[in-house]
């Protein structure tokens, strides 16, 4: 389980990794990485990683012996070119679930996990606005079935229903809580995951949006 310590310097983020927002996390006592859509990040160090999901899905994947591991965070299951595109940790395609996983499997791989000891944990796909009702079920049985198939154990879920979602997650640890936002004040987060899927069909590799 993470202890709280005493801030220090913050620990150097893996190659690839500069442009994610970190911070230190008070309630916590680490440091915290915040990914958006799109994102994913891989971590050696003793810190968190957190997003908030509307209809999208996060998978939190990590080495269960040596701790190392993330969370990316994805809108759509599947990319209808099958092009990786750019080969950088948080490029366009990783808004896709395909390219999201494999990307961050590939960079716990990078760092010393193994394929062998790798276990999962599921958020998100909230039904949280009618004009994309399927897109959240469709990302949660993507995600269902990339773990099967890579016979990758999926320890636990909180996914599906009506409700967006803040997920932390502490991948030297493996715990995760997760926040159900029950109540919106105003429509902003609705009205920007539908901005964010508009910018995915008309920008399919440039011209990130922050959701929340």
């Amino acid at each position: 389980m993470l202890q709280s310590r005493a801030r220090g310097e913050m620990p150097a983020a893996l190659p690839g990794f500069e442009r994610i927002k970190r911070y230190w996390d008070k309630q916590h006592g680490c440091f915290a990485a915040k990914i958006l859509p799109g994102e994913y990040y891989v971590t050696v160090n003793d810190e968190l990683v957190t997003t908030v999901l509307g209809s999208c899905v996060s998978a939190c994947i990590r080495d269960k012996r040596l701790g190392v591991g993330g969370m990316n965070h994805f809108m759509l299951p599947l990319s209808e070119t099958g092009n990786w595109g750019a080969e950088e940790v948080c490029c366009a395609n990783t808004r896709y679930g395909n390219f999201a996983m494999e990307h961050m499997i590939n960079e716990i791989l990078k760092h010393g996990g193994q394929r062998r000891n790798l276990e999962a944990k599921v958020f998100g796909g909230g039904r949280v606005m009618g004009a994309m009702s399927d897109v959240g079920a469709r990302n949660i049985a993507f995600v269902r079935d990339y773990l099967a198939t890579e016979r990758i154990p999926l320890l636990s879920e909180d996914v599906g229903d009506v409700f967006p979602r803040k997920v932390i997650y502490f991948p030297r640890s493996g715990r995760a809580l997760v926040k159900r936002i029950r109540e919106l004040h105003n429509d902003t987060v609705i009205q920007r995951e539908v901005a964010y899927q508009q910018e995915i069909s008309a920008k399919p590799v440039e011209g990130e949006v922050e959701l929340f």
